[in-house]
């Protein structure tokens, strides 16, 4: 009886029916849509820190750099004249530790050990400097200032990038980006973030081998490809694999492994970042404090550290999505909800014949109460499924869309800014450098949020079958006599 009663009265009354469906749809569709676009802004942010830290990585731990200007520091190049007058090429290189001091080995293996950590790996950055050139007579020394980037004739101002000429000589200078990773294990460090497009990555077995993977952009400047050699301090390495970065910049220029890389900086048994992996996410505060009581004089940052940093129009969509996207979202599913009870409450009172008459035939308050909840609730299901279906709409259209993002990382001099995940400016040993990265705004929808729509509709109907309801119950038989008069 039920199931018919209710069954006719639909069919009946579908117009007030599609009403109150469609104001609860619409509420139920926004939140839908805000929902998704947070989630893609969560997923923006993601790939934005990807590229800064590579997968899998929780924190980092570093130690600022030494402050700079100490003459002992600057990089000196020796070139000896020749006697004839044509010259002879002659180059000098000079491998840095770039950005941060350096940490013994065996810190890893003590932040390795420490509760609530999963995994951790060391790394070492570097910067070579190659000056490289001719000149004809008199003997030529420079030093450089500034961070280990220099080169040209003697008294010219050094700059980062260039050629000197005049005086006799005729110099290039040129400097990249090396970073000693631990071939042992694969899954954490900055080479993560991008990916082997061409040859191969590295074996755990090379862990001395003079082997090198190359940036995708720097391959195609310096003309490499799998196969071909590079030489860094006099000592040359097969380029055996071409890494593209999945977002943003790589985090070097030349990967090789790590005691090649120690070797070549003569820093034995060094590390300038520790990269680690939490056990459990949320844990990462708590090993976070750990790490710093235990290893004093280090900055331990995380990827909510970095976050903080990130700027731009994906930092101010994602406030607008979190905040206003949120109230408005509550906003209208109250004024829905209140709607829909008040439009279900009318019809009972334009239903007050309809009501009487079925209480004088013997009807309790309770069976015409749960008929006007089981309306309610049937209105309720089917403005979920029309707003389910304009949400996913909406969702789609902006995923269709797909408007482009700018996040800024901005430049920075230390702190949980500079030290962690190789810096904000884009990896090991550009943690002073600021960078723009655009990324596509899509909006997805899980099945926990079709979840969350399909309860927001059966608690829409809920409340308009408790206000329909609480009027019908009040309802008397005498109310249908007197609505007949």
């Amino acid at each position: 009886m039920f199931f018919t009663y209710l069954r006719r009265e639909l069919r009946r009354r579908r117009k007030a029916a599609l009403v109150v469906a469609s104001g609860l749809a619409l509420g139920i569709a926004l939140v839908i849509v805000v929902t998704s676009v947070s989630a893609g802004m969560g997923r923006a942010q993601d790939k934005v820190l990807q590229s800064l830290y590579g997968l899998g990585t929780d924190m980092t731990v570093t130690k600022a750099a030494a402050p700079a200007g100490s003459s002992s520091e600057r990089p000196r190049f020796r070139f000896d004249a020749q006697d004839d007058d044509s010259g002879g090429e002659q180059s000098s290189d000079r491998v840095m530790v770039q950005g941060f001091q350096t940490l013994a080995g065996a810190t890893v293996g003590k932040v390795d050990a420490q509760s609530g950590v999963a995994d951790a790996v060391g790394g070492l950055s570097l910067q070579v400097v190659k000056v490289s050139g001719a000149f004809t007579r008199g003997r030529f020394e420079q030093g450089e200032s500034g961070g280990g980037q220099g080169g040209g004739r003697r008294g010219a101002q050094p700059s980062p990038q260039g050629r000197v000429e005049g005086g006799g000589a005729d110099f290039d200078v040129n400097n990249y980006s090396v970073y000693g990773t631990d071939v042992t294990k694969p899954a954490l460090g900055p080479l993560t973030s991008s990916k082997i497009t061409s040859g191969r990555t590295f074996t755990t077995s090379e862990t001395n081998a003079k082997v090198a993977v190359a940036d995708a952009a720097y391959a195609k400047e310096k003309k490499l490809k799998a196969g071909s050699t590079v030489t860094v301090k006099s000592t040359e390495f097969k380029v055996v694999g071409i890494a593209t970065a999945d977002s943003g910049d790589a985090a070097a220029n030349l990967y090789i492994p790590l005691k090649q890389a120690q070797t070549l900086a003569d820093a034995k048994d060094k590390v300038t970042t520790i990269y680690v992996k939490a056990t459990d996410s949320q844990r990462i505060d708590s090993v976070k404090s750990e790490i710093g009581k235990n290893i004093p004089g280090t900055t331990v940052t995380t990827s909510a550290d970095l976050a903080d940093t990130v700027s731009g129009s994906l930092s101010t969509a994602s406030s607008l999505a979190a905040s206003v996207g949120t109230w408005l979202s509550i906003v209208v599913l109250v004024a829905a909800f209140l709607v829909a009870g008040l439009l279900t409450s009318s019809a009972v009172s334009r239903r007050v014949r309809e009501f009487g008459t079925l209480k004088a035939l013997g009807w309790k308050s309770g069976r015409v109460t749960r008929q006007v909840v089981g309306e309610a609730v049937v209105n309720g299901l089917v403005g979920g499924a029309l707003g389910i279906a304009l949400g996913l709409a909406g969702a789609y259209a902006v995923t269709a869309v797909s408007p482009t993002l700018q996040a800024q990382l901005g430049g920075a001099g230390g702190g949980a800014a500079g030290g962690g995940f190789g810096g904000v400016g884009g990896g090991p040993g550009r943690e002073t450098a600021a960078k723009t990265l655009d990324v596509a705004l899509t909006a997805p929808v899980s099945l926990t949020t079709i979840a969350l729509a399909v309860a927001l509709a059966v608690t829409g109907g809920l409340v308009a079958g408790a206000f329909g309801g609480w009027r019908a119950s009040r309802l008397r038989p005498a109310d249908a006599l007197r609505r007949v008069e």
